[in-house]
């Protein structure tokens, strides 16, 4: 992370700088850092969320259906997850009140800050990492960021609370090792030890902050709230990455995926993240997962039956021609299958007395309502599984939206996560009901 620049009457050498700039308070390990297998077991069983953006949206008339309510006809989108119609609702007329910036607006998917391509743009907290904070410390890992030819560095779901991409994760097998390899003895303690130092380190700085910060200016000493806050999010990492260190990792249910060589391979990478994510929630190795599916940065890509003669990006700017047309409709409705073999996979997976759908929440959508015109209202949003009551089609005014945010308030409660507002939501989604 860039450090924050500093102007003050007096002059601070490079030494002070970095002594003081990124202090953080040092932390004590609370009852809420615990990791759960220290803590009394939970009595029912886990909430969790998956959260999916397609940055360069789905085709409007093939996506979202003519008539609302529970008897609408199925769209030919839609129609690919016709084995699963009492799992989901679709949504219609939403979008984040104030976010523009054309490709921009995925970095405001799950945070919905607004104008994020204007200059001076700060994101806020994502959804996943809201609930992170709220939950996160109850598994091995508080969250994961991941992301199919996501631009490393560039593009996220995923930002803390103090406004700090958290970068995407691409390879599967990387996602695998992280679940289940397990490291050797001394590994292990090589890597507690990176931890201990981490936290010496911010623990030197916390001594050197007082004085630091007097001689600040009320706008510097703003810079260094938003700086050290996000070292702080980091301290409180490592301490609950430290805790899991010694506990063994699941036994992997199956072998190691192998990474497609060449990022053409747009769906077999989706259907393999697909997997991973199945495996995280099956194993409670976290509860707070986003994929970011990035046809920005990809070429064109394979599907199958089709031949996809353009990169995914060109083709989203089809200006109404029939043959880029047709093939950005195969591409969709291969991402539609996708989606809905995953949505069958948690269906097939017991978990006491449910399956782990009823327990796992799934958003699919985009950022841009219409990639052809850049236009961000009129989001395609897809909610399924969870504690929520589905098997509708929610339609809104298409011309004077309804608040999106709405959704991740009642999505938070649906979880058991106290909270009556996120972002610029103005309430919970009118018209979706916890089951």
């Amino acid at each position: 992370m860039k450090a924050p620049h500093i102007a003050d009457k007096h002059t601070l050498n490079r030494r002070t700088f970095l002594r003081g700039a990124g202090v953080a308070i040092s932390l004590p390990i609370l009852d809420s850092m615990t990791p759960v297998f220290a803590r009394a077991k939970e009595s029912n069983h886990p909430k969790r969320m998956l959260a999916i953006c397609n940055n360069l949206g789905l085709l409007p008339d093939r996506f979202f259906p003519t008539e609302v309510g529970t008897n609408f006809t199925l769209s030919p989108y839609l129609n690919e997850l016709k084995d699963h119609r009492k799992d989901f609702t679709v949504l219609s007329g939403v979008s984040h009140p104030g976010v523009d910036g054309s490709h921009s607006s995925d970095v405001s998917f799950l945070t919905c800050a607004p104008h994020p391509g204007g200059g001076g743009f700060r994101n806020s907290i994502s959804l996943d990492q809201f609930i992170a904070g709220k939950i996160g410390h109850k598994t091995r890992f508080p969250s994961l960021t991941l992301g199919v030819n996501a631009s490393i560095g560039r593009r996220s779901l995923s930002w803390t609370g103090a406004g700090v991409l958290l970068p995407c994760e691409n390879r599967a097998s990387s996602i695998y090792k992280k679940l289940f390899l397990q490291g050797s003895k001394e590994e292990i303690e090589r890597q507690i030890n990176k931890l201990q130092l981490g936290e010496s380190i911010m623990d030197t700085l916390a001594q050197e902050s007082k004085s630091l910060i007097r001689r600040l200016s009320a706008t510097d000493r703003d810079r260094i709230d938003q700086y050290t806050t996000a070292v702080r999010e980091a301290e409180k990492r490592l301490v609950m990455a430290r805790a899991w260190e010694h506990k063994l990792k699941p036994n992997a249910p199956v072998g190691m995926p192998a990474d497609p060589s060449n990022r053409n391979a747009f769906m077999q990478m989706t259907k393999l993240m697909y997997q991973m994510i199945k495996l995280a929630f099956q194993t409670d190795s976290t509860r707070s997962i986003t994929l970011l599916l990035d046809g920005n940065n990809s070429p064109a890509i394979k599907v199958a039956g089709t031949k996809i003669t353009d990169g995914y990006h060109n083709l989203s700017h089809h200006g109404m021609n029939p043959e880029k047309i047709k093939q950005l409709s195969a591409i969709d409705h291969s991402q539609m299958k996708l989606f809905g073999e995953l949505i069958r996979n948690l269906k097939n997976i017991n978990e006491g007395e449910s399956k782990l759908l009823d327990n796992t929440l799934l958003m699919y959508g985009s950022n841009f309502g219409d990639a052809n015109k850049h236009t961000t209202n009129n989001m395609p949003i897809l909610i399924a599984g969870g504690k929520l009551k589905h098997g509708q089609h929610l339609a809104f005014d298409r011309a004077n939206n309804y608040p999106l945010p709405n959704l991740f308030v009642s999505m938070l409660q649906s979880m058991g996560i106290e909270a009556d507002k996120f972002a610029t939501s103005t309430g919970t989604m009118r018209g979706l009901s916890i089951g």
